[in-house]
């Protein structure tokens, strides 16, 4: 470290005993993973849930009620770009988990927006089910996106 003049972070630097113990690195959490069908323990890695909160977060941010305003096919183009570059960088290990809650929580707030913008009194779901958000609308579902990925069935 000494001759590439790099200085240790002592605060962040641990020594992480594998696989009884996991750590996050660059947004993934790497440690002990189960096999949804055999149910055997293996090393692997997935988004880490500090992540996967911040991108919900976020998804909130750009559903909350101030931005009603916007013209929906633009907030739904800003959405599924957010969700495929997060899904582009987090698309490594056991992801369906991960992809499962966001799709939920964008969905969620996707129909609490157009609940708003609409003035209906309720929280949309019967008014914008899961089929008009993907079909009429064009939300990018993370879920889906997983079918070529071997690796992101877990």
């Amino acid at each position: 470290m000494q001759k590439l003049k790099l200085t240790v972070n002592q605060q962040k630097t641990r020594i992480c005993r594998v696989p009884e113990e996991s750590f996050d690195f660059l947004g993934y959490r790497l440690g002990s993973c189960y096999s949804a069908k055999s149910g055997k323990a293996y090393i692997g890695t997935k988004p880490s849930e500090k992540r996967v909160a911040r991108l919900c977060e976020k998804i909130s941010q750009m559903t909350k009620r101030q931005t009603c305003g916007k013209v929906t096919e633009e907030l739904v183009g800003e959405l599924n770009m957010v969700l495929r570059g997060w899904s582009n960088y987090f698309c490594l290990g056991s992801v369906s988990k991960a992809y499962r809650s966001v799709d939920s929580h964008a969905r969620s707030r996707l129909r609490r927006w157009l609940s708003k913008k609409h003035q209906l009194n309720n929280s949309g779901h019967k008014d914008f089910s899961d089929q008009y958000l993907k079909q009429n609308l064009g939300l990018f579902c993370l879920a889906e996106s997983t079918a070529n990925l071997p690796w992101a069935k877990a």
